[in-house]
């Protein structure tokens, strides 16, 4: 049980220290995300409840502007595919039959 808690709180800490999301501490911490969040929402209750009150703000602000984060990566990642394609060579892209 030792084990389990030390790893709730570091989950917690990690969360609230850079206002990561539950994706962001998984991927630090090495562990799922469902895991993170049933250890977040369950676990850290028991553990601790000031703690807890403080990650489930977190929680309950980055669950209201994740529309927001996923339009901003869909954003980025057209912008870069955009940057990354060559100018089309207006002579090359149409076949001898069109010109």
């Amino acid at each position: 049980m030792i084990e389990t808690k030390e790893r709730v709180l570091e989950m917690a800490y990690l969360m609230l220290e850079g206002r990561r999301t539950v994706r962001e501490v998984a991927k630090l911490i090495g562990y799922s995300k469902s895991t993170v969040h049933h250890d977040l929402t369950t676990k850290l209750e028991k553990i601790d409840e000031d703690l807890y009150q403080q990650v489930k703000e977190l929680l309950d602000y980055n669950k209201k502007i994740r529309h927001l984060r996923g339009g901003e990566a869909t954003r980025q990642k057209y912008h870069q595919e955009l940057q990354s394609q060559r100018p089309l060579n207006p002579e090359s892209a149409y076949p001898l039959s069109y010109r």
